[in-house]
């Protein structure tokens, strides 16, 4: 009887640390800024600093699987990262500047 409920009880006590939608929004940002670069769009000095954000995005988002548990504040802090960095790559992406071939 014991083995039946902890058979039960050990998905309500599993550690939740899939971040399955901020990991789908990060290669979508790293493709748009990899399209950035080869249209031209941005330079290599812009593209450098949009990696280096989603290089600590990435790096917030394992101290915060860290622990075996992604809380919703801590996905809130993600999501809005990801939204300040979306909203870069789009200014960026669309300044006066252009790398000339």
């Amino acid at each position: 009887m014991l083995a039946l409920i902890s058979l039960f009880a050990a998905p309500a006590f599993a550690q939740n640390t899939n971040t399955p939608k901020i990991d789908q929004r990060q290669v979508r940002q790293e493709k748009r800024i990899a399209q950035g670069v080869s249209s031209g769009e941005l330079t290599a000095k812009e593209s450098a600093n949009l990696e280096k954000r989603e290089a600590k995005i990435e790096a917030d988002k394992q101290a915060a699987k860290a622990d075996g548990v992604v809380t919703k504040q801590e996905r809130a802090k993600l999501r809005h990262e990801e939204d300040v960095a979306s909203r870069r790559i789009e200014q960026k992406k669309h300044n006066a500047r252009k790398v000339t071939p």
